[in-house]
């Protein structure tokens, strides 16, 4: 009779995976809000509404965060790229007017790493922390043969809610609105496919020197999330539209909320790329439009609003550690091609 076979020698770690649960409970926790009914363990995730919406909508999002997780794993830096994952769902879902709620994950690896798992599922608790919302669930899935040693893939979605009164969706854009753009802490989690070439056709310098801090840690700056300071700013002056800047960067993001027949000037003086998008530029010999439709540009977030409330706006966002300046403004659409960006 052949020997009999287990889940553990298939190379599926059942004992690992608890260990996980238990490690990561403390760091969940921090995470619940008043609305989350439970804890962790069960089927699925629940989160009370209750009365404090009159009229909600509800809006969801979901993503990854590209190759940047490569960059990761090939750096052993683990504990931040779950902010990333948090960031680019919950800065999606605020630029409809939503508040984040609640977040899940996933995490898929071939043979699970426990203090890897840990840490990342760390990340995305603290990234839940700073958007304010809860992470009620996820999966921890071991799948051998399906990923290479050392490597995992990881994904996410948040829902958020907004009184439907409140729903942003750039019907109150007009000509002569300005675009002010909000600072990134870097390249966030897009365009890593074409910066990982970068810097491999570099040497991977990555110990190189720039700004004040090294290449590798410029590009693993985890994505700011906009979440507090944004919904303060939607209470304090009148914003007609935002918008969040990922793949596509500049110049494909801002018009998705602007409405037909208006158009974005944006003004290239007033989009000066800090020191790692100014390497990556050089070292890539990547041209400045392909720059604009691949990166951030060191513009992570862009809100649109009349001239005069432009100073208030900068104001309040600079008491949360922003920095903003106005990079364009709505004008009459011109052609197919409705952003100018010189």
């Amino acid at each position: 009779m052949s020997d009999a076979l287990t889940y553990r020698a298939a190379g599926v770690d059942i004992d690992a995976g608890n260990a996980v649960v238990e490690r990561i409970k403390p760091l969940v926790k921090r995470t619940f809000r008043p609305e989350v009914m439970g804890g962790l363990g069960g089927f699925g995730g629940l989160f009370n509404l209750g009365t404090r919406f009159r009229e909600p909508v509800l809006v969801s999002g979901t993503d990854g965060v590209g190759t940047k997780l490569k960059l990761a794993q090939t750096l052993g830096r683990h504990d931040t790229i779950g902010i990333d994952l948090v960031g680019m769902c919950v800065n999606d879902v605020l630029v409809q007017g939503a508040e984040p709620l609640f977040f899940l994950d996933y995490f898929a690896t071939g043979k699970l790493d426990v203090d890897t798992t840990v840490a990342v599922v760390g990340g995305i608790a603290r990234g839940c922390e700073l958007a304010g919302c809860a992470l009620i669930g996820g999966e921890t899935a071991e799948m051998p043969d399906m990923y290479p040693p050392g490597e995992y893939d990881l994904a996410g979605f948040t829902v958020g809610a907004v009184e439907k009164s409140e729903l942003m969706d750039g019907g109150a854009i007009v000509a002569g609105d300005v675009v002010l753009g909000v600072a990134s802490s870097g390249p966030h989690s897009n365009g890593y496919s074409l910066i990982r070439k970068i810097v491999e056709r570099a040497g991977s310098p990555l110990d190189l020197e720039l700004g004040g801090t090294t290449l590798a840690d410029a590009l693993m700056a985890p994505t700011t999330i906009y979440v507090r300071p944004m919904l303060a700013l939607l209470k304090t002056v009148p914003v007609h539209g935002m918008a969040h800047i990922t793949g596509g960067g500049l110049k494909e993001n801002i018009i998705r909320v602007v409405p037909d027949g208006l158009g974005l000037a944006l003004d290239a003086s007033a989009i000066v790329l800090p020191p790692v998008f100014d390497w990556l530029m050089r070292e890539g010999n990547v041209a400045r439009e392909e720059m604009w439709r691949t990166f951030n540009c060191g513009v992570g977030f862009t809100v649109l609003l009349p001239r005069d409330a432009v100073a208030a706006a900068s104001s309040l966002l600079e008491k949360h550690g922003l920095a903003s300046r106005v990079i364009g403004e709505v004008v009459p659409a011109r052609g197919d091609d409705r952003v100018h960006i010189g």
